[in-house]
């Protein structure tokens, strides 16, 4: 892509019109995507001293400021070290109706790491793909521009720069590394944006040997690609539900294969609990200690125990090494973003634990059978999900589902007796009465979920619930041979 770009061919197609001509357009087509709710991704990379501050400048220019926001990514911060690779970047994706305008981006790492090659570059740049391939197919726009210049060219910017007081603080070692070795870097940024240049996102290689021009010609691109992806999404939507296509075929029934007759007696139950608690308590601690970031997550049909099982499982680890997050309706925030978006922000850096009561999972459960969210959303859910699991499994984090069943008469004795007893009604809601109503075809979601996201790298442990005590005794247990296992590997 840019060994072989020739300079002299550039063409900037744009040129008939004013800067300002084209921020007004810009802005007019930014009115429409906040009124058609479509969220916009603008990456602007490229060599150091390219002008990357200058286009930019130029596309916000005319841009309503409600409704865009500019993120500079550089070396991540000790914070954004201690979090998965794409955290930061989720964290900073457009909501519905918004522009996010990233000054570098994900490729940060990948373009100024000469060095990386092999099965590491190939993991990121496989991350990098799910996460721009989810947010497309979320009906985001995703536009990708790399500002190429000659080395002369650069040589003669980071000598301005130099001579400049007022702006020499701009130079950083990374324009003078790039300058000594631009051969070495060619090849790698070429290297990068080949294995990028996704069908679903495509990079716009544009000459920044004239600013100008070049920030001319990446304010029309953007406005035509804007067009074209709201001609896209528009097609998406008239084309309907695809429930047609939907090609799964439910075979296997795990839930179906349960027994649920297993039970502790009360010696043996407090005998176990206590050992158990207390190894996890230690095992917690270990976790802690090496950096092992854990995320625990706990589904299950209504009244199952999940919120007992957790009790038992934290009754004596430091509360100040795990947090419980609690997922519950999406807030006007959360909900004008990725149903991933509020997941991510809260995923534990190294050496925390956070456990999700209820989890990203209710986009294939509850939103699939309340009609929550559309066949296609919730069909490409799965290896969504699954991806995103990979990604913490990747940056060392021990992930551990369980999921907590209960037949529908041992429901419905746990319903009467929340409603005789005051220390117990407010966990009867209106919403689980509801659900019941729908107990089959909850199972039948469950039980595809169970089959689609159960992975090496994060199984399903799926925990009898009948007796309380058994399936309290089956987490711990659970949890500190998998705690066991992953501080063993990595000793």
């Amino acid at each position: 892509m840019l060994k072989e770009y020739d300079f002299d061919d550039f063409k900037n197609p744009y040129s008939s019109f004013k800067t300002k001509e084209l921020g007004e357009r810009l802005s007019r087509a930014q009115r429409l995507i906040v009124n058609l709710g479509i969220p916009v991704l603008i990456i602007v990379d490229g060599w150091e001293s390219s002008g990357k501050g200058y286009v930019i400048k130029d596309l916000v220019k005319e841009l309503n400021p409600k409704h865009f926001k500019v993120s500079v990514f550089e070396n991540p911060t000790e914070e954004e070290r201690n979090r998965p690779f794409l955290w930061r970047f989720w964290d900073k994706i457009p909501g519905y109706g918004d522009i996010a305008i990233y000054d570098r981006s994900f490729y940060f790492k990948l373009f100024n790491d000469v060095s990386l090659n092999g099965e590491e570059l190939e993991k990121d740049i496989k991350d990098i793909s799910s996460i721009e391939k989810q947010l497309l197919d979320d009906k985001a726009i995703i536009i990708k521009f790399f500002l190429h210049q000659k080395e002369t060219t650069q040589q003669q910017r980071i000598d301005e720069l130099k001579d400049d007081e007022f702006r020499s603080f701009l130079i950083s070692k990374r324009d003078e590394d790039q300058y000594d070795h631009y051969d070495e870097y060619l090849e790698h940024f070429d290297n990068i944006l080949e294995k990028s240049d996704f069908t679903f996102s495509k990079w716009h290689v544009v000459s920044s040997e004239d600013k100008k021009d070049a920030s001319d010609k990446v304010l029309g691109m953007t406005i035509d690609l804007i067009h074209q992806g709201i001609d896209r999404i528009m097609g998406m939507q008239k084309s309907g539900s695809r429930k047609e296509l939907r090609d799964y075929l439910p075979q296997e029934k795990p839930l179906d294969e349960l027994k649920l007759d297993l039970k502790l007696d009360d010696e043996e139950y407090d005998k176990l609990k206590d050992e158990l608690q207390l190894e996890a308590q230690e095992l917690a601690f270990q976790l802690y200690t090496k950096g092992i970031p854990t995320v625990l997550v706990f589904e299950g049909v209504d009244a199952a125990g999940k919120g007992g099982a957790i009790e038992r499982l934290t009754r004596e680890m430091d509360p100040r090494g795990y947090e419980v997050v609690t997922t519950s309706a999406p807030s006007v925030l959360e909900s004008n973003h990725h149903y991933l978006w509020r997941f991510y922000k809260n995923f534990p850096k190294k050496g925390d634990m956070k456990i999700f009561d209820r989890s990203w999972y209710g986009r294939v459960m509850v939103e699939r059978v309340e009609g929550l969210a559309e066949i296609e959303e919730w069909d490409r859910a799965y290896a969504e999900i699954n991806q995103m699991e990979k990604h913490l499994h990747n940056f060392g984090t021990l992930v551990l589902k369980f999921f907590i069943y209960i037949d529908k008469d041992e429901q419905l004795a746990r319903f009467k007796e929340r409603e005789t007893e005051p220390d117990k009604i407010y966990k009867l809601t209106d919403e689980d009465w509801r659900n019941r109503e729908k107990w089959d075809d909850h199972i039948e979601a469950m039980n595809e979920m169970l089959v689609r996201t159960n992975t090496e790298y994060a199984p399903w442990i799926i925990v009898e619930g009948q007796q309380k005590k058994y399936a309290r005794i089956k987490v711990l247990k659970a949890f500190v041979e998998q705690a066991r296992k992953i501080l063993e590997e990595k000793d």
